[in-house]
């Protein structure tokens, strides 16, 4: 994997792998606004076009918005995710409660709650810049799921091209884009070169990327 900046790496080892309160309580208000709730949408619609039934794994699921979404688009998917926040546990299982198709437990990348080949398809969004440990989070991923299925993992890049920047700031309007671009300095997000290679020393051994929206995505098939 291509290595981090110096401060990049300083930003890793000092960043918190899970949310705290209160930091869970604002991240579940900003998850509802308008930017994220229509990045959410994208990104269900990304996931329905590689698995649209069975059973999906959220890993560091946070206030559970995602999960909310996929439900209402494809109702016949099964809904499991994790966090390693019992705040955001908390939080996430406040939002679905009622929704009988989604389970929240406590749990994180690299140490994943489920059986070996139990999951059709696995995803992560926004969350991977907070695993400690991303090859072994990615080999857990590979455990838990089907052979033939999917991981796909969603974050934002300290490199987004300003094509993709002006695209946002049309859609969402400058301030809303800024503040969520913004967030890439605040937090060891990785780069563009870093998602291409973090394939290479797992189980995958290769991987795809692409954007969507402001949201960078690293495709992997078991």
């Amino acid at each position: 994997m291509a290595k981090h900046s110096l401060m990049g790496r300083l930003m890793k080892r000092l960043h918190p792998e899970s949310i705290p309160w209160p930091g869970s309580v604002l991240y579940n208000a900003i998850s509802s606004t308008v930017i994220f709730q229509r990045h959410y949408q994208m990104v269900a619609d990304d996931i329905l076009n590689y698995c649209s039934s069975g059973t999906l794994l959220d890993i560091g699921t946070g206030p559970a918005r995602l999960l909310l979404t996929l439900h209402n688009k494809s109702p016949q998917l099964r809904l499991l995710g994790i966090d390693s926040s019992p705040a955001m546990v908390a939080k996430a299982k406040e939002n679905t409660s009622g929704v009988q198709s989604i389970e929240i437990k406590d749990g994180n990348a690299d140490k994943i709650p489920y059986p070996d080949n139990y999951f059709d398809i696995v995803i992560s969004t926004v969350s991977m810049h907070h695993w400690k440990h991303p090859t072994e989070g990615l080999n857990e991923a590979y455990r838990v799921l089907k052979p033939g299925g999917f991981v796909l993992v969603y974050d934002l890049v300290s490199d987004t091209p300003e094509t993709i920047l002006a695209d946002c700031k049309r859609q969402f309007g400058w301030f809303r884009t800024t503040l969520f671009w913004l967030h890439s300095f605040e937090e060891p997000f990785y780069s563009q070169a870093d998602f291409q290679s973090m394939a290479q020393p797992t189980l995958f051994k290769i991987g795809q990327t692409k954007f969507l929206g402001l949201l960078y995505c690293l495709i992997l098939k078991k």
